[in-house]
């Protein structure tokens, strides 16, 4: 995958022409090779590539057009196949062309045998007509975009951020970003299971892919198969008010956080038990505050900063080494030693660099990438699928609130993004409703800091009959994981298979852990938010 959490003026792109072509039973695809994938994410000399010309504005279907990326490994035995399984890596802003190689990796054979495992740049995103706000990597510093209020608590800075980012991407959006919005998104879907001559499509996704999947089966319920939904957010809270969650959702995991290094005192020497490793937290926070560490790889490292690196590396159990690491540094001054059986802390910058510079060798017959595409992008949907409040008082006394019940973050999740400055958008969000099929299983951890046990009970309250949840005992970010085996890895890989659901909402807690190595899920490596 990539490297963990890359705490990762646009055009209408021309026809992609890729090496080696060769031609599809379709008349809408050409299969080609497709472009290297990105630097720890798996390859697979099995998956093709495709474009494929979709509306800009699907109100206007024989308008203006862009093409999107799409890919597929071939993975399912003839006489065994059922169709297509699709999936998309969170966000939003994730590229999620070379999913399917890394899927491949996770499923067992009764699920590979059944599908071709498809994945696709979402519209704005990678491949498929990227979008670009005209900045650089630093000018993304994860403390600011990722709103963290001053030390006193001021909102000032965060909104003049704001202001001027929101400036930026409506200066260098072009025509494309107003409608980089999840129901177009969710259309583009639909354009690509008609290409693969599909009648109906499978999927399975989670994070911001779990409301993609939402809103698709919303709007072609009589189009969807076997839907799985993981790390679930609430249709009903987009955007503002689900962010509103991660504070709450941070609250319980630093919980995990806590005792994990309680646990580890011997180690890491930051407490003997949760609630001083707590006070240790928020006292590390405000001497960072008045005297900001330098971290040979994170660069200055202030009490927010802190907070973010926290919230990034709060998505795993295995990433607890990395928050370690760095919080030892800067509490005391030197490099943490590595814990007797746990993994080797990985390089902690990539939650620090939101804008990975482009590749400096473009892939030939690809379009290249925008360094901020990723940035750009995810605020394209977030600031587009949804009016966000304008009142900045309003924000003032949220972030108040917030602070004084919710600590740990700081009141971040409450606070002022570019969208409050944005263009309103060009149409309603999707309402998500309980009409369809009963053919979708919600999968979900119970502290889960992204997307929060309360978002998910909030799709599942908007699903009603069509789902069941399935809730596990873990802090985890992505409950379809083979790293941490439970029962939502059988109920998804079952239903996958045979298409039962369970007959009622499951709850259970995480298998014993497989042997170190197994792989993650595909949502550790998403980019933030949710």
């Amino acid at each position: 995958m990539r490297k963990l959490l890359p705490v990762l003026v646009a055009v209408v792109l021309p026809a992609l022409s890729a090496p080696h072509v060769e031609a599809t039973t379709s008349p809408d695809l050409v299969w080609s090779d497709c472009p290297p994938p990105p630097a720890n994410v798996p390859d697979d000399p099995r998956m093709r590539c495709a474009t494929l010309e979709v509306p800009l504005d699907h109100r206007a279907p024989h308008g203006r057009t862009i093409e999107i990326a799409i890919s597929k490994i071939a993975t399912a035995e003839p006489g065994l196949r059922r169709g297509v399984l699709l999936h998309n890596g969170g966000g939003p802003g994730a590229p999620s062309l070379h999913l399917p190689a890394a899927y491949a990796t996770l499923y067992p054979p009764e699920v590979l045998d059944r599908y071709d495992l498809i994945g696709f740049d979402p519209r704005g995103v990678g491949y498929s007509a990227p979008v670009t706000c005209g900045r650089t990597a630093d000018q993304y510093p994860v403390d600011l975009y990722f709103p963290f209020p001053a030390p006193n608590g001021s909102i000032d800075r965060n909104a003049e951020f704001a202001r001027e980012l929101a400036r930026d991407c409506l200066a260098h959006g072009g025509p494309v970003m107003p409608h980089v919005t999840t129901a177009n998104t969710a259309r583009d879907v639909d354009r690509v299971r008609i290409a693969l001559g599909e009648r109906k499509i499978s999927y399975n996704s989670g994070s911001y892919g779990s409301y993609l999947g939402a809103v698709y089966a919303t709007l072609f319920p009589d189009r969807t198969d076997r839907f799985v939904l993981d790390s679930n957010a609430d249709p009903d809270r987009v955007w503002h008010e689900q962010f509103a969650l991660w504070d709450h959702g941070m609250e319980l995991r630093f919980r995990d956080i806590a005792a994990w290094l309680a646990e580890r005192d011997a180690t890491y020497h930051l407490g003997t038990t949760p609630a001083q490793v707590r006070q240790r937290y928020f006292d590390t926070v405000a001497e960072l505050d008045a005297n900001p560490a330098h971290h040979p790889a994170v660069g200055p490292i202030t009490g927010n900063v802190l907070r973010a690196i926290a919230f990034a590396y709060s998505y795993h159990t295995a990433l607890f080494p990395t928050l370690a690491e760095v919080w030892v540094y800067a509490d005391q001054g030197g490099a943490a030693p590595e814990a007797p059986g746990s993994p080797a802390a990985p390089d902690p910058s990539p939650a620090l660099n939101p804008a990975p510079a482009p590749d400096p060798s473009p892939a030939p017959g690809w379009p290249p990438v925008p360094a901020d595409n990723v940035r750009a992008s995810q605020l394209s949907v977030l600031c587009g699928d949804t009016r966000a409040p304008r009142d900045l008082d309003r924000y003032r006394r949220e972030v108040a609130a917030h602070r004084a019940l919710f600590p740990v973050t700081g009141g971040m999740g409450t606070n002022v993004w570019p969208c409050a400055f944005w263009h309103d958008p060009v149409e309603r969000p999707v309402e998500v409703t309980d009409e369809g099929p009963a053919n979708v299983l919600m999968v979900q951890t119970l502290r889960d800091p992204a997307t929060p046990y309360l978002g998910a009970l909030g799709l599942k309250r908007a699903l009603g009959q069509r789902a069941r949840l399935v809730t596990v005992d873990s802090g985890n970010h992505g409950a379809y994981d083979p790293s941490t085996p439970s029962c939502a890895v059988r109920e998804a890989n079952r239903f996958l298979e045979t298409g039962v659901l369970p007959a009622r909402d499951l709850f259970c807690a995480p298998d014993p852990a497989p042997p170190a190595g197994a792989p993650i899920s595909p949502l550790v490596s998403t980019a933030l938010p949710s």
